[in-house]
């Protein structure tokens, strides 16, 4: 039966380490509710419930009287049963799809700044060291050679060799309704060392080394490992950047030989076997039919790959900021960019060897 007041008294002690202990309140049948304070201990945790509780009642049409509570309890009271609201936030409005483009080509502008700020730096300080080689860290560049390179052969070779085989398969397709077989030759060894064992072995190194150097960097940001750097007086970039962009400029022409040797015998197996070009006509027709100047054309981008793979693997670990999630985000970052940049850059050294006549 619903009366017209009801007194509530609260006692005991009222703080975060006993709040587990309040019975769930049930809703009173009163249209007026004095609350009366007999606390042995009170602190913001106890003033949140009972806010909460005056929020409820006031919105189920029961007044309260809080006159009986002590001032400092009352205006603790006030302060957040003023701010407390049971609806849901305001929906978030999605930006139109102009400003998402706008957004993202700003942010591809700040990318290429930094990227554009990074390198600057990579000469600024590289130059020195060049001239003075007895500084540069050749224990850490050796380090980074075996890691980038040795232990990349595998997949390399593996992957180079498939590939060769797929080429040679997709172009021997079409050739031998031609009597052609022989071009298969022509066919794997320009694409190969060209354009396909370079940008292969890039490839991979982006996502298997630059990816690497992201996290390792971007876990020292973390740990304030390269802060100590700083406030030993050593300069980051020489002892942790520079080796990594030396090792890769020495490491992928190399690894592009490699891949090339293994896209070729690939296709040699399929020549053989599939289309009746022996072993003996296939290597004996490569030097005739592919000059050394291919192999050049396709050993030139190598270096520039490796420094724009280096550079960007450096700069996203050196960004890293926060918690280890950062470190995640910022090598998937890495890695998708220093792969579009070196399918962006192989594809402007085509369109220059095709301006130029190569």
């Amino acid at each position: 039966m619903e009366t017209e007041s009801a007194v509530l008294t609260l006692s005991g002690a009222w703080t975060v380490h006993n709040l587990q202990h309040v019975p769930a309140l049930k809703m009173p049948e009163a249209r007026t509710i004095r609350l009366q304070s007999a606390f042995s201990g009170f602190d913001s945790s106890a003033a949140m419930v009972i806010a909460r509780w005056l929020h409820q009642w006031r919105a189920a049409g029961i007044a309260v009287d809080v006159s009986s509570l002590p001032e400092q309890e009352r205006t603790l009271l006030g302060l957040l049963d003023a701010r407390l609201v049971d609806e849901p936030p305001e929906r978030t409005r999605r930006a139109s799809w102009l400003v998402r483009v706008g957004q993202g080509a700003m942010g591809q502008v700040d990318e290429a700044t930094s990227f554009l700020r990074f390198l600057g730096e990579l000469f600024w300080r590289g130059v020195p060291l060049l001239l003075m080689f007895w500084r540069i860290r050749w224990s850490a560049v050796l380090t980074e050679i075996d890691a980038a390179g040795v232990r990349a052969l595998g997949i390399v070779g593996l992957l180079s060799f498939m590939i060769g085989m797929v080429m040679a398969y997709q172009g021997g397709a079409t050739l031998s309704n031609y009597g052609a077989n022989i071009l298969l030759v022509n066919l794997v060894g320009i694409l190969t060392l060209r354009e396909m064992g370079p940008l292969l072995a890039a490839i991979i190194v982006a996502g298997r080394t630059g990816s690497s150097y992201t996290a390792q960097l971007g876990t020292m940001r973390i740990t304030e490992e390269i802060d100590a750097l700083r406030a030993l007086g050593v300069p980051p970039f020489e002892i942790l950047v520079f080796p990594k962009v030396v090792a890769l400029i020495l490491t992928l022409p190399l690894l592009s030989i490699f891949a090339d040797l293994m896209g070729l015998l690939g296709g040699a197996v399929v020549a053989n076997y599939g289309y009746g070009v022996s072993f003996a006509v296939y290597f004996e027709r490569i030097p005739v039919v592919i000059g050394v100047s291919t192999l050049w054309l396709g050993l030139i981008k190598a270096p520039v790959f490796a420094i724009v793979i280096a550079l960007i693997g450096c700069m996203q670990g050196l960004r890293v900021r926060g918690s280890a999630a950062e470190v995640g985000r910022a090598t998937t970052v890495s890695v998708v960019q220093a792969i579009f940049m070196v399918i962006v850059i192989d594809a402007g050294f085509s369109v220059l060897y095709n301006l130029l006549g190569y």
